[in-house]
This record gives C-alpha cells, structure tokens and sequence, in this order.
C-alpha cells in the first residue's frame, strides 16, 4: 500500500538509480522515472557485470574516459526504455530519466576558466540530450550551470537543474532557463524543466555546523527550506500559460541520521511534484505499509522558521553543501574512470 499511498497524494516516485533490475522491480510498482549520477554508475560497474562490455568497447578502441561514458549513455538508456510509455502517457510530463554531464568540468584539479565551463556544458548537454524523448539533462546550479542553462534551454534540451540548496540558487536557475526556453525556435509546448533540491545534505551541515539549534529545529532545515523553494517555484510558473509542469525534485531524500524514520522525507513532503528516492528508501516505505496524505504544503510552525531564519547563514551552507557536492561527484567519476583503466590492463 505505501508507494501507492504516496503516489496517489499526487508525488511522482523516480528511483534514485539506474540499476537495470531495480529499475524493472520499482516500476511494477508504480515509479515512473529514474535519475543517475556518476556515484551510481561507479557503483553499478563495480560489481562486475559489464566486464564484457567493458573488453568490447576496448576492443573497438575506446579510451577510458570515453568506454565510461559510454557506459552511463547506456544505463541510462536502459532505464528510458523502461519509462517511456509513462513519458508517452503523460505527454511530456513524467517518465524521465536523467543524465548527469560530466562532473569533472568543475573539478579544482581541472581548471577551466568560466567561459569554457559553460561551453563544455552546453557541447555536452545537446550531445547527451540528442534523439532522446524522455532524457532529461543535469546541470549543477554553479555559475557556469547557470549560464549555460540558458543556452541549452533555448536549444530545446530538458533540464534536470542539480546540487540546488538555496533558494538564490533556485532564482538564478529558473530565470535562466525561462530565459533561454523563450527563443526556442518550436516553441513552448514542449518545454518542461525540473529543479533538485537536496533536503537530507542540508540536515547532515546543520546537525555539525549549527549544533546550537533547538531540538525543535534541528533535523526540519532541510524540508523547510525546500517547501518554500516548492511555493516559490509553484508562484513563479503559474502565470506562464505552460502545458507541462515545471516541477521541483524533491532530492536526497535518503535519511542520514539512523534515529530517524526512513519516510522521514517521503512522508512530509507527499503531494506533489516529483520526489527521487533511493531503492533502500522505496523499499523501507513499501514494507511500513502506511498511508500518507498530503504535507508538502505544510510547515513547521512559525517560532521554528523564525529561528531557521535567524541562524541559517545561507551564503555559507550554499559554499559548503556546494563544495562538498561537487567533490562528491567528482570522485565516483575518477573512480569509474580509473576501474575501466584496471579492467583494460586485466583484459590484455
């Protein structure tokens, strides 16, 4: 009963995860699309079953950098597949799966400067967006993202906008993309976006930087702050006359404290929008059996976001979530890279 609970409150349940047979498992039972990152495709090669596709792509000459993307365009095809009549049922409005460009663009032991951060993003999101109905395409909300939002917005690519933990972020990513969405050449009929916000990751720098908090508002920041990044997006887009919804992702819903519930987040935040939940999450949820109703409108009372307001510097959890983020990133991919590179040494 539980997913089905959720869902019926009007969430979309996108697995946080292109794992082929999780992939299959999670969509009998009513998930409707899937995002991935380089954390989930080093993790899914890892275990061995792409050994020999791994020696194909070697064989046909590929490097490692390239046999590893090679990879991720083809999990995440997989798991398109999979969704697509959702995506055709909807129209455009579910059934999406994301893909992730390359976090090394903004890695500190690669430095590009602005101008070709934001070119190598564009160059990749319409190489990995081309052909491709129900793919979605992340761009971390940096000053690079932001910037190129706008051009691959006008290009016709469907955004994903990732690493979003403030609401400055939100701001400077919407109006990016609504810029760039207008010069589409087709118009906007078809023009859908999504915005990430990373709840659990806000709760981890509150509990070690803020440990002053009252118990009262210690452990809420994170769905506090995104439930009014929700109403702010619900705010901006109601007057723009758009046939598909431009929704928040509810992200990183995953608990990280032990001592709470694992539907922490799924259950406060049921009733709209799209929440991606990892497959240990769905499960934890589908075994509790409850029933949810509708909470993402809901806050917490007015002497906690008063106190949240008071003590959450947001310049400096945005430069530390966004450091952290990017480094956690960042590392999965050399990770993978390096994994394809023993691979190709074992396979001589």
């Amino acid at each position: 009963m539980s997913l089905k609970s959720v869902i019926d409150t009007g969430t979309k349940l996108w697995l946080d995860g292109v794992k082929p047979d999780q992939i299959r498992s999670n969509r009998a039972l009513g998930i409707t699309g899937a995002t991935s990152n380089p954390t989930i495709i080093s993790q899914i090669v890892a275990n061995g079953q792409f050994d020999e596709r791994i020696a194909e792509l070697i064989g046909r000459g590929l490097d490692d950098q390239a046999i590893a993307w090679a990879l991720d365009d083809e999990l995440v095809q997989s798991a398109q597949t999979v969704f697509l009549p959702a995506w055709e049922q909807t129209r455009g409005n579910d059934g999406y799966v994301s893909f992730e460009l390359d976090p090394l663009i903004e890695d500190e032991q690669n430095p590009l400067s602005q101008a070709e951060r934001v070119q190598r993003y564009v160059d990749l999101g319409k190489k990995w967006s081309a052909g491709h109905k129900n793919r979605m395409i992340k761009v971390p909300a940096t000053p690079a993202g932001f910037e190129a939002m706008e051009e691959l917005a006008a290009q016709g690519v469907t955004i994903n906008v990732t690493l979003m933990f403030t609401a400055r972020q939100y701001r400077a990513a919407s109006e990016a993309i609504w810029r760039g969405a207008r010069k589409r050449p087709d118009g906007l009929d078809h023009f859908k976006s999504v915005y990430s916000i990373f709840i659990s990751r806000v709760d981890v720098y509150t509990a070690k930087h803020l440990p002053h908090l009252s118990p009262a508002a210690q452990g809420i920041v994170g769905l506090a702050n995104a439930k009014e990044i929700w109403k702010e997006n619900q705010a901006f887009w109601k007057d723009k006359g758009l046939q598909l919804q431009q929704e928040i992702v509810f992200a990183s819903t995953g608990v990280k404290n032990p001592a709470d519930p694992p539907d922490k987040y799924v259950e406060a935040l049921a009733g709209s929008d799209i929440m991606t939940v990892p497959p240990e999450t769905l499960e934890a949820v589908q075994k509790l059996n409850k029933r949810y109703g509708r909470t993402v409108g809901h806050m917490p009372a007015k002497p906690v976001l008063r106190e949240i307001e008071q003590s959450v510097d947001q310049q400096a959890m945005e430069r530390t979530l966004m450091e952290e983020g990017l480094a956690k990133f960042a590392a999965p991919q050399k990770s993978l890279i390096q994994l394809v590179r023993e691979k190709r040494t074992s396979h001589r």
